[in-house]
C-alpha cells in the first residue's frame, strides 16, 4: 500500500468527494477557508456521479424514449427499426459521467480546493492518516465527513457474482433473464430499465409493498406499470437460497409457507445502502456513532466533537444527494462563523419509475401512524387536460394540509415529470403555504403543474374539473 511521507496542515478538510462533500468544500472556499478535499477515487463526485443518480437516470431516460417513440402509435406515430444499441448507450452514459466529473474537478481547481487522493482515517481529534496517497497525513482546525454509503449485501449471495446498482450501472450485459432481489427505489429503476433493454425481470420484495416510505395510493400507479412490464413482480416473499450452478442462478424463494425455484442468467441484488461510517477511524477522533453507524448532528451538522461535521448519507434522514448538497452549505457556513441550519421542513424523494413517483413534507401513512388528523385532496391525471394530449392519464396529485389552519403539510406525485413538478412543493411547505396560497397561485395551462393547484381546490373543498369533497384521514 502506497503511504506518502508528507504531512499537510490546513483549515479545513473535506473527506469524501460527492455531492455533499464537494459543495461544502466549493462553499467553504467562497468564504475564505482553506480547503483539501480527500477522495479515495480517481474521479471526484462520488457514487451519485459515478455509480448512482447519474448513469441510472441516463439509461432511464433512454428507456423512456424507446417507450415514448412505442407509445407514440396510438397517437398515429410510427417507427421502422426501432432497436436499442447496448453499446452505444453504454458509450453514451460513459460521456456523461466523464464531462460531470471533469466539471466538477474544474470547479474545484478554480476555487483553490486541492484535492488529495487517498483513504482517510481519523488518528486523532484534529489529524488525518492517509493510505494510498502521496499525503501521509493531514492536521485540520475543521473536518467535514461526507464519506456517503455503499450498497448493502446480503448473506446468501456472499461470494458469488451477482450484481449489485454499481455492476448494473456498468451495463455489462443484457442478460436473458434478471431476478432483482429488492422492491426500494433502486430495484424499481433498474429492474423497469433492464426490462426496457429487453430482459425478462422478475422482482422480489420481502415487505408486502414496494417502495415503502412513499403513500401507497401513489405505489399503486406504479406498480401497475411494473405488473406490464415485469414477468413476475412478488411481494411477501423471501428469497431463501442462491445457487451458481452451470454459469447461472438458481434462486428459491417461499411465499406463504409455499417454495419455488427459478433458474436465471443474473441476479441483481438491491436491498439498501449502509453508511460509510466503520473504517474511518471516529473512534480516535471521539466521535460518537449510532447503533445503525449514522452520525448524530445538530442543526449546524456538527458531531459531538463540535470541530467535526458530518453531511450526507452517514448522517440521519434519508440519503440522498440533494439532501446531502444542502447539508454541505450548512456545515461549510457554520465552520466559517455564518449563521447556518439544517432546518429543512422537507426533503423531496423521487423514484425515476415510470410513471415517475415524488412526494415531500408529510406523507398520508406518516400522519395516521402518528395518530395525526389531516385534510387530503386528490386529483386524478385522467381529469387533466396536458395529461389527456401526451396520453399519459394515469397518475394523481395529492395535497396534505392540516384541518384547521389549512397550512400545506405534505404533496405527492405519481405522473409524468413528477421529479420537475416537486420542487414547487417543496418551496411552497418550507414558505409556509397554505391551501388558499396554491389554489389562488395561477397555473399556466395546459400544464401537468396544474394538478398541484387542482388538488389543492379539492382540499380545500372548492374543486370545479371534479365532483369530490375533501377527506380528513
Amino acid at each position: 500500500m502506497v503511504m506518502g511521507s508528507l504531512r499537510q496542515r490546513t483549515e479545513t478538510v473535506v473527506i469524501g468527494g460527492g455531492p455533499g462533500g464537494y459543495v461544502a468544500a466549493l462553499r467553504a472556499a467562497d468564504l475564505g477557508r482553506e480547503v483539501v478535499l480527500v477522495e479515495e477515487r480517481e474521479a471526484v463526485g462520488g457514487v451519485c456521479l459515478l455509480e448512482g443518480c447519474i448513469p441510472s437516470k441516463t439509461l432511464i431516460h433512454a428507456v423512456e424514449v424507446f417507450h415514448t417513440a412505442e407509445d407514440a402509435r396510438q397517437m398515429g406515430l410510427t417507427f421502422s427499426d426501432l432497436a436499442i444499441d447496448a453499446d452505444a448507450l453504454r458509450s453514451f452514459k460513459q460521456s456523461v459521467l466523464d464531462k460531470l466529473a471533469q466539471g466538477t474537478a474544474g470547479l474545484l481547481k478554480s476555487r483553490g480546493v486541492e484535492v488529495v487522493k487517498g483513504r482517510a482515517r481519523f488518528d486523532g481529534a484534529s489529524s488525518l492518516a492517509l493510505e494510498g496517497s502521496d499525503v501521509a497525513g493531514i492536521e485540520f482546525q475543521n473536518a467535514i465527513v461526507a464519506t456517503g454509503s455503499r450498497v448493502a449485501q446480503i448473506p446468501l449471495t456472499k461470494d458469488l457474482p451477482v450484481w449489485t446498482s454499481r455492476e448494473a450501472l456498468e451495463l455489462p450485459t443484457v442478460p436473458e433473464t434478471l431476478l432483482v432481489v429488492g422492491g426500494g427505489y433502486i430495484g424499481m429503476e433498474l429492474g423497469l430499465v433492464y426490462a426496457g433493454l429487453g430482459s425478462r425481470v422478475t422482482l422480489v420484495e420481502l415487505l408486502p409493498t414496494l417502495l415503502t416510505g412513499a403513500d401507497q395510493d401513489l405505489v399503486r400507479v406504479v406498480a401497475r406499470t411494473a405488473k406490464r412490464r415485469f414477468e413476475e413482480l412478488l411481494t411477501d416473499t423471501r428469497v431463501t437460497a442462491v445457487e451458481r450452478r452451470a454459469g447461472r442462478f438458481l434462486v428459491t424463494m417461499e411465499k406463504d409457507g409455499d417454495p419455488k425455484t427459478v433458474e436465471v442468467d443474473q441476479v441483481l441484488v438491491a436491498v439498501g445502502r449502509v453508511p460509510n461510517t466503520d473504517e474511518i477511524g471516529l473512534d480516535k477522533a471521539g466521535v460518537s456513532v449510532g447503533d445503525d453507524g449514522l452520525l448524530p448532528v445538530d442543526a449546524q451538522c456538527r458531531t459531538n466533537v463540535p470541530h467535526i461535521l458530518a453531511i450526507g448519507d452517514v448522517t440521519p434522514g434519508p440519503m440522498l444527494a440533494h439532501k446531502a448538497s444542502r447539508q454541505g452549505k450548512v456545515a461549510a457556513e457554520a465552520i466559517s462563523g455564518h449563521p447556518a441550519a439544517f432546518d429543512n421542513r422537507s426533503v423531496p424523494a423521487v423514484v425515476f419509475t415510470d410513471p415517475e413517483l415524488a412526494w415531500t413534507g408529510l406523507t398520508e401513512e406518516e400522519a395516521k401512524r402518528d395518530g395525526r388528523q389531516v385534510t387530503v385532496g386528490r386529483f386524478p391525471l385522467s381529469a387533466l387536460g396536458r395529461a389527456r394530449t401526451m396520453g399519459r392519464t394515469d397518475g394523481m396529485a395529492k395535497v396534505i394540509a392540516d384541518p384547521e389552519s389549512e397550512l400545506l403539510l405534505g404533496v405527492g406525485l405519481v405522473g409524468p415529470h413528477a421529479s420537475e413538478l416537486i420542487a414547487e412543493a417543496s418551496l411552497a411547505i418550507e414558505m409556509g403555504a397554505t391551501l388558499e396560497d396554491l389554489a389562488a397561485t395561477i397555473h399556466p395551462h395546459p400544464t401537468l403543474s396544474e394538478a398541484v393547484m387542482e388538488a389543492a381546490e379539492v382540499a380545500a373543498g372548492s374543486a370545479v374539473h371534479i365532483s369530490v369533497s375533501k377527506s380528513k384521514t
